[in-house]
């Protein structure tokens, strides 16, 4: 009886214990810093010595994960540099944020980033750029940008791609690697002295050794480099959060892989081009993230879920990604003719029902509203649901599951 009596006082301590710890964690000042490494395969990260990278992977998680859209659908996106930042910080790929190369020469801000969705949420909130290529903040952020909602960067510090006296650019681009250094040490003194809510940092010399040499001892020389430039900014954040009360989200990525052949170029749809990986302090990766490859995409998703930003439904419903960190009842929503009927299909991770709801416009890419109707509660489980094609309109339509703790969309475009 006695040893019945402890084993409940103990279970009913280990209750409270976690609920007040779970109290603790809302009661923190949450921010986000996410930080693009430009060019890295999966395999030369691997190949490389990377102990900043490696210590956070420990603190957190490591994933294998890809960019692209779908290969060979109507989704499918270059892995070209500002396609993949464009993807990452607007969840969708180029069909959608209509960002097709490093021109950046039509964005659609209907699609809202990330620091959009935080500034709408939170207007006192403050964002941050550290970037070695402006064009981030000026045309993907849209900084000033009527579309955009003129909103305004509050810390940023880029542009030095242009100043040839401080940074007199060389044929080997090691003013590229001076330009990485100054930028990262800028970053890390801004979030260490002012904290910015959600902050973005950028660093490139790994793609410009990646196209001047290839596969080798160069690049991966250059990988090691920008691994001690993400640890100075981790030390930055280690170290905000021992002096504050504050819980920091920290996300490492790359935007796109390397050609087979040699490493020196990417933009196609080769596994290693498509191939990449994030890098995260969370320690609450979901089992979507911990046993799949997720995409570039889920990124914005995890870190709304993270700072609990309140987004419409109709841009939740947009989203080609889904969290990380939250739970995931399915992933991988397709369409597929066949014969007279169109095959709905997906990867279920849980067991319950979902709506699947069909909208014959697409109106959200001009700033409109799309007007979804419900075709069928399916059980998550089956996996997939066949509807005759007479029941869709002729030649496009959106489709959109909904479960408990998951939204999924894609298109069916008629070839």
């Amino acid at each position: 009886m006695y040893l019945r009596k402890l084993t409940v006082i103990l279970a009913i301590l280990a209750i409270g214990i976690s609920r007040a710890q779970n109290v603790q964690s809302d009661l923190l000042d949450k921010k986000v810093v996410f930080i693009i490494v430009d060019g890295i395969s999966a395999d030369q990260l691997k190949t490389a010595n990377t102990p900043y990278l490696d210590q956070i992977g420990r603190v957190g998680a490591y994933t294998d994960a890809y960019v692209g859209g779908g290969k060979g659908t109507y989704s499918e996106t270059p892995t070209i540099s500002a396609v993949g930042y464009n993807s990452l910080i607007t969840g969708t790929w180029a069909n959608k944020h209509n960002v097709w190369g490093n021109g950046i020469k039509d964005p659609n801000y209907n699609y809202p980033t990330i620091f959009r969705l935080y500034k709408d949420h939170n207007p006192n909130g403050t964002i941050g750029v550290f970037s070695s290529w402006l064009d981030n903040r000026t045309k993907l952020v849209g900084e000033g940008l009527d579309a955009t909602g003129q909103i305004q960067v509050n810390h940023h510090f880029d542009g030095l791609e242009h100043d040839t006296i401080n940074f007199p650019h060389d044929i080997r681009r090691n003013f590229m690697k001076l330009i990485d250094y100054t930028v990262a040490d800028h970053a890390a003194h801004t979030i260490l002295r002012e904290g910015p809510d959600l902050s973005w940092a950028y660093l490139e010399f790994s793609d410009d050794m990646g196209h001047g040499y290839g596969d080798g001892e160069r690049f991966t020389a250059a990988v090691e480099f920008e691994d001690y430039l993400v640890g100075k900014i981790w030390k930055a954040v280690e170290e905000r959060q021992s002096l504050k009360n504050e819980d920091w989200l920290f996300i490492v990525t790359t935007d796109h892989g390397r050609t087979e052949e040699n490493g020196k170029h990417h933009g196609g749809q080769s596994d290693r081009e498509r191939s990449t990986w994030i890098v995260t302090n969370s320690k609450d990766t979901n089992g979507y993230f911990n046993s799949k490859t997720p995409g570039v995409v889920d990124i914005l998703p995890t870190i709304v879920d993270f700072l609990n930003i309140e987004v419409p439904q109709s841009v939740r419903r947009e989203w080609d990604g889904v969290s990380l960190i939250q739970p995931v009842d399915a992933f991988d929503l397709r369409a597929t003719k066949k014969g007279s009927h169109l095959e709905v299909s997906w990867e279920a991770l849980s067991e319950g029902s979902g709506n699947l709801y069909m909208s014959s416009t697409n109106a959200f890419k001009n700033g409109g509203q799309d007007d979804y109707k419900l075709i069928e509660t399916v059980q998550l489980e089956k996996g997939k649901l066949k509807i005759p094609l007479r029941k869709l309109s002729k030649g496009f339509c959106k489709l959109i599951l909904e479960t408990k703790n998951t939204t999924l969309n894609t298109w069916y475009v008629e070839e």
